[in-house]
């Protein structure tokens, strides 16, 4: 297996480009009465090593009880504690493979395992694996289950779903720590985005459907992280291709989605070239946050001075103000500690348009770097 070594180096993974990193770590808010703050502050003191935490947790506290006091019903109480429940728990799991880049599989859990579509999937998660990602699944049968049957057991995550009907937990990852079944819909797909690397979706139902215009409406309103998205068809299959000729037909035709946007997905029918497609994005690029007025994107290695003056005149367009320039890592980025070593790419950027930065980010992998010190 080809380890994604420059992975290990991030403790924390926020999908949102440095948006939840940046929230305060002493939020604002109190239950009303002073003398209880203080009392759930020491409190969460009891339960946390990390002091920069206690503040955090005692807020989460001070939530809680300010719900109770709001006079909600019992089906609001209920559905909150049950969402936090599933959050908490969904994160405790992932946790440990936090340093391991993770790519989220989508397709129909009504495709026989026979059928090409559910060959393609298992062969693709094998290939996944074999350069160093974890892969993703909604767990159930069908194309999930070829693919976790792909990546096998042990570099899997089942994000089960409970259903009245259909869905349950495949053979190959059944009985696992790393599956979780979810009661909510809207707890699941946030895991699914939160942990993603890259998404690979094949042909599927409406909850496929549902699970492609989420992660593709998050990166382009600029709520998640550019990823890559590959739209994974069978030799010679036609479904994504129909698929992209209604977005142009009716979607880009009448002005609902930017020229840019189809830009977002990749389609193929070839396996090699789906993991090259997602294998290239980190190339050179590693990920990006926003700082202020600031986008930052960390590299694995600088670009040459060529390299960078063609990025300026090739994306300027995206420049709000200012260039691109080269730098270390900005003071606010000090709570990305393991991140600190990497080059960046920094400028200011016109947050809109993401179908351009992600040719951007393309452009960034096929430019000219140092060569590695020895």
């Amino acid at each position: 297996m080809k380890p994604f070594a420059e992975s290990a180096q991030r403790l924390e993974k926020d999908f949102t480009a440095g948006g939840i990193l940046d929230l305060s770590e002493k939020p604002r808010g109190s239950t009303g009465d002073e003398d209880l703050d203080d009392q759930l502050r020491d409190l969460a003191s009891t339960w946390t090593e990390d002091p920069r935490k206690r503040d955090l947790i005692a807020g989460l506290l001070m939530t809680s009880l300010k719900i109770g006091r709001d006079g909600l019903g019992m089906a609001d109480l209920k559905l909150m504690h049950r969402a936090l429940r599933e959050m908490r728990y969904a994160a405790k799991v992932f946790h440990p493979y936090r340093h391991v880049r993770k790519i989220t599989v989508f397709g129909s859990a009504r495709t026989p395992q026979d059928h090409p579509a559910s060959m393609a999937a298992r062969q693709f998660s094998q290939r996944m694996v074999e350069e160093g990602f974890m892969v993703i699944t909604g767990a159930g049968e069908g194309i999930m289950g070829a693919a976790q049957l792909g990546a096998g057991r042990e570099k899997s995550f089942g994000l089960n779903i409970k259903l009245p009907f259909e869905q349950s937990a495949n053979h190959t990852i059944v009985g696992d720590e790393k599956l979780i079944t979810f009661n909510y819909f809207f707890t699941r797909k946030l895991s699914f985005v939160k942990e993603a690397d890259a998404f690979a979706m094949f042909p599927g139902g409406f909850g496929t459907m549902d699970e492609l215009f989420e992660s593709i409406t998050l990166i382009q309103t600029g709520k998640a992280n550019i990823l890559p998205v590959v739209l994974v068809d069978v030799p010679g299959g036609t479904y994504w291709q129909s698929f992209l000729s209604f977005l142009n037909e009716h979607l880009l035709a009448h002005g609902l989605i930017s020229p840019e946007d189809p830009g977002l997905m990749r389609i193929t029918d070839d396996i090699e070239e789906a993991v090259r497609e997602i294998t290239h994005f980190y190339h050179t690029f590693h990920s990006y946050r926003l700082v202020k007025e600031k986008t930052v994107f960390r590299l694995k290695h600088p670009l040459t001075p060529d390299a960078l003056e063609k990025l300026n005149h090739d994306f300027a367009d995206l420049l709000k103000s200012g260039k691109f320039e080269q730098g270390a890592a900005l003071p606010d980025e000090a709570n990305e500690p393991g991140l600190a070593h990497l080059p960046r790419l920094i400028a200011t950027l016109r947050r809109a348009n993401y179908g351009r930065w992600r040719v951007l980010i393309d452009a960034i992998n096929d430019a000219e770097v140092w060569p590695k010190k020895p």
